[in-house]
């Protein structure tokens, strides 16, 4: 069974030890720090506590932590607009997990937040992500080309949206 639960502190030393998988870390934005030291996730769930409502949500499986998801609400003209990120703990791979935490985290942002649209970059490389969303019904709306530098590379990123239910 999968749960999306706010931050808690009891899980800063697990939350820390699956951001620095180099795997995560590479299909993510480089403004995370690598290494990414208990310091950084200290400071990171610190800020997520103080935010009402919650934005970013933790993983559970079985009870378990396994994972982080969220929303960043876009600004100015965008401001209906949020993108979604996640990662799940490399131990729990392929269970299904964050097919079901996308799910649930799209259900509670369209009802919590006045958005219409969430969006999720995926770089070129990473198709399991890729079909993840499209098992929640998120459309490929474009494939930007050449548009990240990541490790030294330039890569595709791949668009993925989805519209709340009622909206044209």
């Amino acid at each position: 069974m999968v749960e999306l639960k706010n931050y808690q502190t009891d899980i800063t030393e697990q939350f820390t030890e699956f951001r620095n998988n180099p795997i995560i870390f590479d299909n993510g934005y480089d403004k995370v720090p690598n290494p990414f030291t208990l310091k950084d996730a200290e400071e990171f769930i610190a800020i997520q506590l103080k935010k009402t409502p919650a934005e970013r949500k933790l993983i559970y499986w079985k009870g378990i932590f396994v994972g982080e998801i969220g929303i960043d609400i876009k600004k100015d003209v965008f401001r209906l607009s949020a993108e979604m990120g996640y990662f799940i703990g490399e131990p729990f791979w392929g269970n299904g997990i964050a097919t079901k935490a996308i799910a649930l985290m799209t259900d509670y942002a369209f009802s919590t937040f006045d958005i219409v649209r969430i969006e999720a970059g995926v770089f070129e490389f990473n198709k399991p992500s890729m079909r993840v969303l499209e098992k929640n019904n998120f459309t490929l709306e474009s494939i930007k080309k050449n548009a990240a530098f990541k490790n030294d590379k330039i890569i595709d990123d791949y668009l993925w949206v989805k519209l709340k239910k009622g909206v044209k």
